[in-house]
């Protein structure tokens, strides 16, 4: 769309704020504007300006499209549950898979991640680059739980764009960001596939031209079992190899979903659940959702105003938080399957599903 491409006046009038920050929690709650008026106010060039209106955004926890070397990405502030949970909403996904983190320079990284000497020849070899690396959180790492979807590892990156790098470094936060597509659709390579659509779900669309590298970054497990490809990507198996000095193992598999691009599997807590729970049996903890369960100490409601974003912004918390408590049943309310429900209901039957070697 040629839209994408000239520069934008509504962004320098007084006023513009209003209109970014009219963010819903659920986006089919209100109709969407129109294609034209929406663009006209949210696609522009990437220069110094609608650099900083971006990285204001963010911060506020907004959403924001914007290049990188591989694909254009939908960026969140990686620190903030409701900011993650906006991407899911935007993209339509059906589970909360791994998102990888973007963050400014190895540095940054290493305040998120735990890196061994193999990870850290990686980082110096392809870092800033199309190379993600998935690392053991770090004591000082603030990317939250929903973004590393309940795991205990963390998928990172820096990237090489010139536009994403002024942008982190603006926002002075890693920045959480798969493709800026619907889920299953093309991953986009120009603004104007993101237009296509995204359109009135994202805040703003920083437009730099065609990606360079148009394939998604290689991701590479650093975790116990050393050096894994978990996805093939903008950096040759050879190449990795090089660095390393022998094989790359390949992923078996499995119910572990390390980054985007595998089957989708999340933490499962040690009590037992029990879904679609109407009340509460004795001795059970209650996992609400709109006020359902009567208020007590062992309930926690993921949104007693029943809005499926705000939900999905809690639900690794609270399950955590229950499931701390001793508990070995956790009765879950009934979620409806509308907005991000359907990725919620997926997540927990996926933990209520019985694990290898249970009797």
């Amino acid at each position: 769309m040629a839209i994408c491409a000239r520069p934008i006046d509504a962004f320098t009038k007084a006023g513009r704020g209003a209109k970014l920050h009219s963010m819903r929690q659920d986006p089919n709650d209100t109709p969407l504007p129109t294609a034209d008026s929406y663009l006209a106010d949210r696609c522009l060039p990437a220069d110094a300006s609608s650099i900083a209106e971006a990285a204001r955004i963010l911060r506020a926890g907004g959403l924001v499209a914007f290049p990188t070397e591989t694909v254009y990405g939908l960026g969140a502030d990686a620190t903030s549950d409701i900011a993650v949970a906006k991407i899911y909403a935007a993209k339509g996904r059906p589970a909360f898979n791994p998102l990888i983190a973007h963050v400014e320079d190895l540095a940054a990284a290493r305040q998120q991640g735990i890196f061994t000497s193999e990870a850290e020849a990686l980082a110096k070899a392809f870092w800033p680059g199309p190379l993600t690396l998935v690392l053991p959180i770090a004591p000082t790492g603030n990317v939250c739980a929903l973004a590393r979807a309940g795991l205990d590892s963390v998928a990172l990156r820096v990237p090489a764009h010139e536009t994403t790098r002024r942008l982190l470094a603006a926002t002075g936060l890693p920045i959480a960001a798969p493709s800026a597509n619907i889920s299953g659709h093309v991953s986009p390579v120009t603004a104007a596939h993101v237009a296509e659509d995204l359109d009135g779900r994202v805040d703003l669309i920083l437009d730099a031209g065609p990606c360079p590298v148009g394939v998604e970054s290689t991701i590479i497990s650093c975790l116990k079992n050393g050096p894994t490809l978990l996805r093939p990507g903008g950096i040759s198996r050879e190449a990795i190899e090089a660095v390393l000095g022998r094989k790359l193992a390949d992923h078996a598999g499995g119910k572990a979903v390390l980054a985007p691009g595998q089957l989708a599997s999340h933490y499962a807590p040690r009590a037992s659940l029990r879904l679609a729970a109407t009340s509460l049996e004795p001795g059970e903890a209650g996992l609400d959702f709109g006020g359902r369960f009567p208020k007590a100490a062992n309930v926690l409601d993921l949104s007693p105003r029943g809005d499926t974003t705000e939900a999905a912004a809690n639900l690794f918390s609270h399950l955590r938080v229950l499931d701390a408590r001793g508990f070995a049943t956790i009765a879950v309310a009934p979620i409806p399957s509308t907005g991000l429900g359907e990725a919620i209901n997926d997540r927990l039957k996926r933990a209520a599903a019985e694990r290898p070697g249970a009797q």
